[in-house]
């Protein structure tokens, strides 16, 4: 069985990683609307998306086509759920990329997090929930994230759980723009 017949629940003390649902619409409002957030999101080859959304309808409309998107196999787009508060502070994106650049075979990760957890060690807790599992349910012999520099505790994390900044520039794949700040972790 495939993650697009039935995408599993993830989960650890503090978080759990499951498929976005339109129940999420409200707390994730908080962290797309979150400008400070949206400025480290990944927008690459996302035909001039940046994110930023301020209302609870823009907020839908993105959560139904990331649910479109998964029931056509293109991408799983989970919510971060922390459950203390129990509730929605992100999401991750994640597929395997087909390309003809260094990306290709690749688990492409998007991480969006309210910016309240931008931290390092709650960067790291998040992602070691999917990062080494993703290998396995995306079929992929590597699996890269973008952090641009200002992102400094983001950086840490993924250093720290063993990614190394990539020379390789992502040709997207719709704009053919070159597209740099990856990171890459190989099984």
């Amino acid at each position: 069985m495939t993650i697009y017949e039935s995408c599993p629940v993830i989960e650890n003390d503090n978080f759990k990683l499951r498929l976005v649902s339109l129940e999420d619409c409200c707390d994730l409002l908080k962290v797309y609307s979150d400008e400070k957030a949206v400025s480290l999101f990944n927008s690459d080859n996302c035909g001039g998306d940046d994110f930023h959304y301020t209302t609870y309808e823009r907020m839908k409309q993105a959560i139904e086509y990331w649910l479109f998107e998964y029931d056509r196999k293109g991408f799983v787009r989970f919510s971060i759920v922390d459950k203390k508060p129990s509730e929605a502070v992100g999401t991750i994106e994640l597929f395997n990329r087909v390309a003809e650049d260094y990306f290709n075979n690749c688990g492409l990760l998007r991480l969006d997090l309210r910016s309240d957890y931008e931290k390092e060690n709650v960067i790291k807790d998040i992602l070691s929930l999917i990062v080494f599992k993703a290998f396995d349910l995306f079929c992929c012999d590597k699996v890269a994230i973008k952090a641009i520099p200002e992102a400094k505790e983001r950086i840490k994390a993924i250093e720290e759980l063993g990614f190394v900044r990539s020379e390789e520039k992502l040709i997207g794949t719709h704009d053919l723009i070159n597209y740099d700040s990856y990171y890459v972790l190989i099984q």
